[in-house]
């Protein structure tokens, strides 16, 4: 019997078709972060990375506020869990809870 793997020019096809077996090899796109169709970071999935696009209040102190925490444009957030209208989000390497009105204003 003739290994048909070891035969020069065949290889072992994977599920669609190409030569990727699946799992280890294969390139993901845009894993850094994901585009968001809603806008804001009250309304983003849980365990994506965002980037901040601007933050979007006429109040200078929240303003404020949220720049001391390191949010402002072209940071990446996290979101990582949703608890009633308190969201906890990763940034630059901390984590932080929001109320609802704090992640309204991040828009992503």
């Amino acid at each position: 019997m003739v290994n048909m793997f070891r035969i020069k020019g065949l290889r072992r096809q994977g599920k669609d078709g190409t030569g990727n077996k699946g799992g280890f090899g294969r390139r993901r796109r845009n894993r850094c972060c994901k585009q968001n169709l809603q806008g804001t970071l009250a309304s983003a999935d849980l365990g994506q990375d965002y980037k901040i696009k601007e933050i979007n209040t006429h109040n200078e102190e929240m303003k404020n506020f949220l720049f001391t925490l390191g949010c402002y444009e072209g940071e990446i957030i996290t979101l990582l869990s949703k608890i009633s209208d308190q969201y906890v989000v990763v940034l630059n390497d901390a984590r932080y809870c929001l109320d609802k009105n704090l992640a309204s204003t991040i828009q992503i």
